[in-house]
């Protein structure tokens, strides 16, 4: 017998023990037979049959797809008349932005986020007897998983450990802040009440929910079925029905798949009757189902209902919430540092920087910042003498992760390190030692991807899930880790003065800061002047990595891309000319089927972090509304939209009202005065052509100039250009601008137009759902005015390297 995949040991592991708390064989039997599946021997005969009869599931081809009921039934017998039931949990944290960013202080905010991490990282793993080994250090988390066993233990005891239910095989994934596992059918609900108790007993106030359903060994394969099977509607139904709207809801619209299948390249998209009810019936329909009881659940309704929906949910007796965070909000009590709980202590400085307001959720959060930021496993005194009785178990930063990721790639290490030793390198304690690279201002970067639910749609197995999850996770953190290695060096404080920082002049910090990476969600934070180019880096090297184009790492032994995530339908048209403003004929056509969108807000360290976040949410929005527009075109790869705010008050609430009433001049033409978002390949002209001006010494105050000369419309702005233009000196300077903006952007439409429309870019709304605003007249010019100054040269980068180097030698 073949070594079987962690599915397979999971399927046969709940099909044996059976629909009772009771394990139908004993529980070494059990052991043995997932020894012996996962050594690839043979399993011990009691439960051999069921062994069969999941390689017999496992074995279905994945094209294969019965046309009648009585077809499947006929060529699976044993599947069929299995009775045994498979139990399936999905949950996880919910509002996660809402519970990392309450408070408005960087440590904080680190701590809730590593809180999380390490809950559904660490702890709902340890359930299952997982024990996380990191390879730098294989025992690092045997106490916390340890620990975590007990708990749950001590707290879902009836009749046998809940632990020695689980097995690691079960976990289908856990990452991104959700974790879907198999689970025997008569432990669903205990499972799922773990899951919310966890986070609510460590995280006093996060929000989490959990669902969990019992389904058919078949359903597993083929989606949901009816009892008794004989009544689930198939094939020959869907045939008659598949053009009524409640069916297309569900099944999806093939005639609308047909006429977008003609362009659309980034999803294989459903063409056939037979194809949109194979992807429907399938695993897919499973997840769905959980997915709907987990969003009825976080809103409020109890198993209860779901159950009069559906009678085939697995109890009736879960209340709407299990384990809601419940906290005294008396109107005289004196508040925590977030103005939302009780106080339960007032820590004074020395042992704080500043006088600090503790409830014991801030606390926690806090408490666990401190360690994610230090890596040291010592208490502060200020919680020791608070005598709180939680502790807050292992805890490792992004920074030494970062660190372990440059280990195994030497060549990075090198670039990121130069001269300088890690040892030497603090992490950033706030956001002022980020900004001090970048004369006060920092980046934030939300990155989220693109296509992932058209993706999934496709997916019809729990081996595909896993691999799927596996991958966009390692993408994700490796993307973001190479940006910053090929774009940061460690900074040295200078002309440096904050009272909160323990560090001062002439300290290494390690420039950003993660605050999270989970799933294909990023949340970073960088100084102003690299955050551009990290931007492109992420979206880039995110699809490269799918691709497989670059590897996870140096080594031969370094971890690898599973699935196959490169664009099939390369015979469809790409109009490179819709997709691209800069220099379309120049760029590639997309390959990968999945891609980023990011948001990025540039402003001052100073800006309140709950402002920034909203913002550069809206920013995500408006990149992915991009790309969507795009996919028109045939562009699937990744759009970035950014916002240079100087001033607090810029803005007030709302950046696409903003650019509606103070970007757009009802003119005639009408003129939009910027150019966001770009894709990708913009980007990075965008970059070039603020490079050509600075190499061009275009002077200063002409930029502003023109810029201030936009509004007054399309002619006096492009005259007061070509005014401007032809006073720089005749120089390769020059015609490097000539050839980086006004050639790259600014071409007619009309290849046989010779004109020149510097520095206005000409719009048909071709890619636009409403058109009545166009066409118009568009520029990046102001985009590259506010960005002039946050794009470091690569002369400013050197020159960096080498101060610091020369003066951390003269310090030795």
């Amino acid at each position: 017998m073949e070594n079987s995949s962690s599915v397979m040991i999971a399927i046969a592991w709940c099909l044996a023990w059976g629909n009772e708390r009771k394990p139908k064989f004993d529980l070494a039997i059990l052991q043995k037979m997932r020894q012996a599946l996962k050594d690839g021997e043979d399993v011990p005969q009691e439960v051999r049959l069921i062994v069969e009869q999941v390689q017999q599931l496992q074995g279905i081809d994945k094209y294969y797809f019965p046309k009648t009921l009585d077809e499947l039934k006929t060529n699976y017998p044993a599947l069929w008349n299995q009775t045994n039931r498979i139990g399936l949990v999905y949950g996880g944290a919910t509002k996660i932005k809402q519970y990392v960013f309450e408070s408005s202080k960087i440590q904080d905010i680190r701590g809730a986020s590593a809180l999380l991490d390490r809950i559904n990282l660490i702890d709902l793993r340890a359930f299952f007897n997982y024990n996380y080994e990191a390879s730098h250090n294989p025992n690092l988390y045997n106490a916390q998983c340890s620990e975590v066993r007990a708990w749950l233990n001590e707290n879902f005891y009836e009749d046998i450990n809940l632990s020695e239910v689980l097995i690691p095989e079960l976990i289908i994934y856990s990452t991104g802040g959700k974790i879907l596992a198999f689970c025997p059918p008569a432990f669903v609900d205990d499972l799922a009440n773990a899951i919310e108790k966890r986070y609510t007993s460590e995280t006093l106030t996060a929000n989490s929910c959990a669902v969990g359903d019992t389904f058919r060994l078949l359903e597993i394969r083929f989606g949901l079925l009816r009892e008794p099977i004989e009544n689930t509607l198939w094939l020959d139904w869907y045939h008659q029905k598949y053009k009524e709207p409640l069916v297309q809801a569900y099944f999806g619209n093939i005639e609308n798949n047909i006429e977008n299948a003609k362009q659309e390249r980034c999803t294989n998209l459903a063409i056939s009757i037979e194809d949109a009810f194979a992807d429907r019936k399938s695993f897919n329909e499973i997840t769905t189902k959980l997915t709907i009881l987990f969003n009825q659940r976080r809103s409020g309704y109890g198993q209860d209902f779901s159950s009069s929906l559906n009678q085939r949910c697995s109890s009736h007796s879960r209340p709407s919430r299990r384990y809601p965070p419940m906290f005294e909000t008396h109107p005289y009590l004196m508040r925590d540092g977030s103005d939302r709980r009780s106080l339960v202590m007032i820590v004074q400085p020395p042992k704080l920087p500043r006088e600090s307001h503790f409830s014991e959720a801030l606390a926690r959060k806090h408490l666990v910042g401190n360690r994610a930021k230090k890596g040291s496993p010592e208490i502060p005194e200020w919680y020791r003498e608070s005598q709180l009785k939680w502790e807050r178990g292992i805890i490792e930063s992004w920074a030494n992760r970062y660190n372990r990721f440059l280990e195994k790639n030497p060549s990075l290490q090198q670039k990121y390190y130069a001269a300088l030793k890690a040892d030497d390198i603090e992490i950033a304690q706030n956001l002022s030692h980020i900004a001090n690279a970048s004369k006060g201002f920092v980046a934030y970067i939300y990155a989220d991807g693109n296509n992932m639910g058209g993706y999934i749609q496709k997916i019809r197995t729990p081996q595909k899930y896993q691999e799927f999850s596996r991958d966009v996770g390692l993408a994700t953190e490796y993307a973001v880790y190479q940006a910053l290695a090929e774009n940061l060096h460690p900074h040295k404080l200078q002309n440096f003065n904050d009272e909160e920082s323990t560090l001062g002049n002439g300290a290494l910090v390690h420039p950003f800061e993660i605050i999270t990476i989970g799933g294909d969600d990023i949340i970073l934070i960088v100084p102003a002047n690299k955050a551009l180019a990290i931007a492109k880096n992420i979206g880039e090297k995110f699809e490269e990595i799918l691709l497989k184009k670059v590897p996870l790492g140096e080594s031969a032994e370094s971890e690898k891309i599973i699935g196959d995530y490169k664009i099939k339908q390369d015979n469809k048209p790409v109009d490179l000319k819709r997709c691209h403003r800069y220099k379309p004929t120049e760029a590639s056509p997309s390959q990968c089927q999945l891609s980023t969108s990011i948001g990025m807000l540039i402003t001052a360290y100073n800006t309140p972090i709950y402002y920034a976040k909203d913002l550069t949410e809206q920013l995500l929005k408006s990149a992915k509304d991009r790309a969507k527009k795009l996919k028109k075109a045939g562009y699937c790869s990744g759009t970035v939209d950014f916002l240079t705010m100087k001033s607090v008050t810029m803005i007030s609430s709302d950046i696409k009202e903003f650019r509606r009433q103070a970007l757009i001049k009802n003119l005639r033409p009408k003129l939009k005065l910027y150019a966001a978002p770009y894709t990708l390949h913009e980007l990075g002209g965008l970059i070039s052509v603020i490079e050509a001006l600075k190499n061009a010494k275009f002077p200063k105050s002409q930029l502003y100039q023109i810029r201030s000369l936009l509004e007054r419309g399309k002619q006096t702005a492009i005259l007061n250009y070509r005014y401007f233009r032809v006073r720089l000196k005749q120089d390769k300077q020059n015609l490097d601008l000539q050839e980086q903006f006004e050639e790259a952007w600014c071409q007619p439409k009309d290849s046989k137009n010779k004109g020149n429309l510097a520095p206005w870019i000409y719009d048909d709304g071709a890619l636009e759902y409403d058109k009545s605003d166009y066409p118009l007249f568009e520029t990046i010019w102001r985009d590259v005015v506010d960005l002039y100054d946050f794009i470091a040269s690569p002369d400013d980068d050197r020159d960096a390297i080498e101060a610091q180097t020369a003066t951390t030698e003269t310090e030795l």
